[in-house]
Order: C-alpha cells, then structure tokens, then sequence
C-alpha cells in the first residue's frame, strides 16, 4: 500500500502558498504601519479590510483581564479632567489650537512618536512659534500608528463614584493598528493608574471611544456598529461586559445611519449634561437627517434621563459643503457635534461662515459661561471622517468633587420658595454647599444654605422673587478635604436660568393650559403629551378609542404649574386611530394619535 499522505495534494499546496502569502502581505503592511505614524483614516483602509481575515489583536498587555468587584462608575465628559490626551501626528496645525485653549484648564499630554523623527523638542518649537505657552504641556515618547485618540484610548472609571480613577480599555477595532491598541498602557501607566482592559474572553470587547457616550449615572448611548463588531457576543453579552467594566446599566444602542461610513455616534450627536442632547440636524429630508430623526424619537419615546424625566434636544446645522454638497452626494460629513469638554472649556470643530455664526450662538446658549473654542476643521481632518473629539482623549480627575443637578423648569410659578435638589459627593466626604443666585446679570450673587437630606443628597431654596425676574444661579460645595466645586463648572460665569411667575389671574390661568404635540406620532412604544400651564390645575389626560370609549386614564388630578411630560405606551393597544384628551375646569382639548402596532 502506498504512503498517500506523502503524496502531493494540489489543493493543499494552493492554500498553503495562500497563506504564505497574506503572511508576507501581513508582515509588510505591520512593517509600514510601525515605521511611523501615519495620515491613517478613521475608518479602515483598503489594505486593513483585505487583511482582516488573517489578524488577530495584540496580547501584549500589561493591564487587569478581568473586571472590577466593585460597581464602577464610567466618568461623563462635562466632569473635571486633569489631562487631555493627543497624539501628535497628523493635522498639527489643529493639534496645537487645541493644545492652545486645553493647556489653560488642565495639563496637555502629548505623545510624541520618535520613529517619526519627531520629539519634543520639535513639537515645543512648533507650539512657541505659533504662540502657544508650555507651562501645563507635558510629553510622552510613545509608539503609535494614527491621530485618532479618542477611538483607541481608554476611558476613565471611578470607585464609589468619587474614590480611586482607574482606566478602561477595549480592543481598538482598526486591527492592524497594533501601536494605537496599546496606547493605553503608556497612558496609564504615565498617570500612575491601574488599567482593566476588556481583551481576553468572555470580557474580550472591540470598541472605539467615537462610538461612546456616557452620561456619568449608568447610561451609554452607542450606534449597533457595536453588535457588528462583536459577533462573537449578544447584545446580553454585551450589556453585561459594559456592565461590569463601566457600570452601564442603560445602555441605548441606535440604528446606523445610511451616509455615515465609520457610524461612530460622536459625528451627529452629543450629550451636553446628564438630561440634555445635542443633536445634529439636516435640512427635511436630507442626507442621514430621517434616519438621525427617527433615532431621536425612539429614543424620547423608550428612554428617561438619569432624573427620570424626558431627555431635552438641541438641534444644530449639519453644515454641507460650500457648494452644497451632502454626504449622500459623497461629501465630508461635516459636523458640530464632534466636540470636546476641557473643563470650563468647549472646543469644537468650525467649516465656514454661513454655518459657524449659528452653531457658535447655539453652544453659547447651550453652555452659558464656557470658553467656546472653534477649530477650523475643512478640509481636514474632516475629510478623514474625524474632527476634534476624533483626536483628544483626557483622564478624569484624581479627586473628583461629584455635583449633580437637574436645572428648574424655565418657569416658576406660585408664591412658595424655590427648591434646588443636589447629588453631592467626595471621597473625604461634604462639608457645606450652596446656592448662589442673582436677579441681575450685572448684580452680585446673593448665598443660600443648602442642607443635607440624606444619601448624598443635598436641598436648598430661592426665596421667591418678584413676578416677572429672572433668576441666574449655581450649586457650589466644599469637601471635607478643603476641595470646592462648582455646577455649572464655569460658574460664576456660568449658570441655570428660570424666570418667575407668580401670579396669574383666572382667565389667564385657564387660557395658559394646554397640551402640545404628541411625539411620536404614529406611536408604536413609549409617547409623550407634554401639557404646559401657567398655574396647577386639576384635570384628566384620557385615552379615547373610534368608538368613544376611554381605554386609557393617564393622568388624573393636580396638574403641576410649568411645562410637564405624561406617556402613555403605545403597546398593547389595538392599532388605530385613537383621541388624546385634556379636560381642564375651563375647557376640552383634543388631539389624534396613531396608533402602530405590527
């Protein structure tokens, strides 16, 4: 009998001589990439994609594989930071802007890559000549292959809220940026942190940081390119991972949008704070804006803030290109939202005048007292599909003093005091906090008491101020430890707003009640009445279907003064055309809804 395995098999052969060669393909595309870094774009290359197959992700880690035991706490971007991080590669014109407004509020790190040929001493003669001071620049002699920090970087966690700051690391998901996948252990191991990497199953977990909002209370809102990227996981699996390394107990996961080739959430929407929005905003019809609208709705319709209320939305120009170009017509996907907290500092990307005056009025709104900063980001390093949260990164503070506060409604009414609730919290512990407040942006800030409740919580009150004021205020505490803090974090200069009205006469106050426009409509899940009032009232919010009959009470009794949310959820009722009704002592208002059950 004949020794057959000795014998040639021609199609062994082939894909033996297959594999030497993606090896060989392989070994010099990692030779390039590791000479330097390079103008790499955020998403994959054409080399990248063909050699997916073949890569498996660098284990070279020094960091802990497993999650905490304790519940940690995934740091916010609004929170004090005390370093920005950047890479120093690719658009250095814009990298030393930022360095520029950062270095006021917190130290810069700057990695510089010396296979480049470019150290520290380059980088600082470049930042001098164009007038950049270096009193808070630090530097950092690291390899890596792209500019893109935000993605490959590691996100800050804290235990018990405000105890030790640790780091956390994904596995980046541009495989064949090998030197960028291990940045984070330079970073961690420069502040001194310990780093938890979810890299070795069952946590094994690929991410990028573009594709990660946080909203500091255990929500995380990314696009589904994260259930795409981890085929190996559930979306169970997945919550469960976020869970354990980053303490996400919510975490919203959006449809991608049909024009936004890297579906990284940072590059339409933003949260400003714990309950407010910022969304990117199309002309009807254009472009990613329908995909953008209906991803808003479901998730006003199924989703609540940390304070259990309604997110509130601002709307901002996704600006087209100078001729009027889209991305659906395969222009830069220019955004305002790809911006970056530093404190008492917003830097965000800016195109061209026609567009710049209004999202820099919306952002001066939107965050009253904060330095706002735009960076002139056309054509690059937009053109790359990035802007500046793309190439920044930062460590939260060592010693985070932890305000939270849900802002009064933008009208008070009634004769009673105004109360100010606050969650605040320091590891040594909190000493005193207050309430300070004007009815003037020329006059002085006036102090009030706020009074422990228990919990971390913390109450104050306003005296009630003549009808017709506007009230400016903010929330200040005092650790234990001597540490202070501020929310807004730019007060004095930044501040909450309501104004005041105290007294409405009968007929006003009858003819102030009304109802709003359902959203969404038709409803399919979870659908919002908004009712706003200039005075309490008693009422009854029902549900009536095409027959006249009540399915539904969803609201009856005291109705609060001020603008306020009822749902009703959509699902388990028959699709059809149903009758919202607001029954007030003086009148009846009526709306339709649709009902969309399939």
């Amino acid at each position: 009998m004949s020794d057959i395995s000795k014998t040639p098999n021609f199609d062994t052969f082939q894909t033996n001589f297959m594999i030497k060669i993606a090896i060989v393909c392989f070994a010099a595309l990692l030779l390039a990439l590791n000479a330097g870094a390079q103008d790499l774009p955020k998403g994959m290359t054409e080399e990248e994609k063909a050699m997916m197959p073949f890569y498996k992700f660098p284990q070279m880690r020094s960091s802990i594989t497993t999650p905490p035991t304790w519940t940690p706490r995934a740091m916010a971007e609004w929170e004090e930071i005390d370093v920005l991080l950047i890479t120093w590669t690719s658009y250095t014109s814009v990298l030393r802007q930022i360095v520029d407004a950062a270095q006021e509020e917190c130290t810069v790190l700057i990695a510089c890559n010396s296979l480049d040929g470019v150290d520290s001493t380059q980088v600082k003669s470049y930042l001098t000549s164009g007038g950049v001071p270096l009193t808070n620049v630090k530097f950092l002699t690291a390899r890596f292959n792209s500019v893109w920090i935000r993605d490959y970087g590691a996100h800050t966690i804290y235990q018990n809220e405000v105890g030790n700051n640790y780091l956390v690391d994904w596995e980046y998901n541009r495989s064949f940026r090998p030197s960028d996948d291990t940045m984070a252990i330079k970073h961690a191991a420069w502040a001194g942190l310990d780093l938890y990497s979810m890299t070795v199953s069952p946590w094994d977990f690929i991410a990028t940081g573009g594709n990660l909002m946080v909203d500091g209370f255990g929500t995380a809102m990314s696009s589904e390119l994260i259930v795409d990227e981890n085929p190996s996981h559930s979306v169970a699996e997945i919550d469960t991972i976020m869970k354990h390394f980053l303490g996400i107990d919510q975490y919203v996961l959006f449809p991608t949008l049909p024009y936004d080739g890297i579906h990284h959430i940072d590059m339409h929407m933003k949260l400003l704070d714990e309950e407010t929005i910022l969304v990117g905003q199309y002309p009807s019809g254009i472009s990613d804006g329908p995909q953008i609208e209906a991803n808003l709705q479901w998730l006003l319709s199924n989703y609540m803030s940390c304070y259990g209320t309604p997110y509130k939305v601002v709307r901002i120009p996704m600006p087209s290109s100078t001729s009027g170009g889209w991305p659906s017509s395969g222009s830069y996907y220019r955004t305002y939202t790809n911006g970056v907290f530093v404190n008492k500092a917003y830097i965000y990307p800016s195109y061209y005048e026609e567009y710049d005056t209004t999202a820099f009025r919306i952002y001066s709104e939107a965050l009253p007292g904060y330095t706002i900063v735009p960076i002139d980001c056309d054509p690059d390093p937009i053109s790359a599909s990035g802007a500046i949260h793309c190439i920044t990164n930062c460590i939260g503070s060592n010693d985070p003093l932890l305000i939270s506060h849900q802002p009064l409604a933008s009208t008070q009414s009634g004769s009673n005091d105004y109360q100010v609730n606050a969650y605040i919290k320091h590891e040594s512990g909190i000493a005193a906090a207050n309430v300070y407040y004007k009815t003037s942006l020329a006059g002085s800030y006036v102090s009030v008491p706020m009074s422990s409740t228990g919990s971390d919580n913390w109450t104050g009150h306003i005296p009630v101020q003549p009808d017709g004021s506007t009230v400016y205020y903010y929330v200040q505490a005092q650790a234990v430890s001597g540490k202070t803090q501020v929310r807004p974090m730019p007060a004095p200069a930044g501040y909450w707003e309501f104004n005041c009205q105290n007294y409405v006469g009968m007929e006003e106050q009858f003819a102030s009640v009304g109802m709003e426009s359902i959203y969404p409509n038709p409803a399919a899940y979870l659908t919002c009445i908004p009712v706003e009032c200039g005075n309490g009232f008693t009422g009854r919010l029902s549900m009536i279907d095409a027959t006249g009959r009540t399915v539904n009470v969803i609201h009856e009794g005291e109705f609060a003064a001020g603008k306020n949310n009822y749902f009703f959820n959509a699902i388990g009722f028959e699709s059809g055309l149903y009758i919202i009704q607001l029954e007030s002592e003086e009148s009846v208002q009526q709306q339709k809804v649709i009902v969309r059950n399939f």
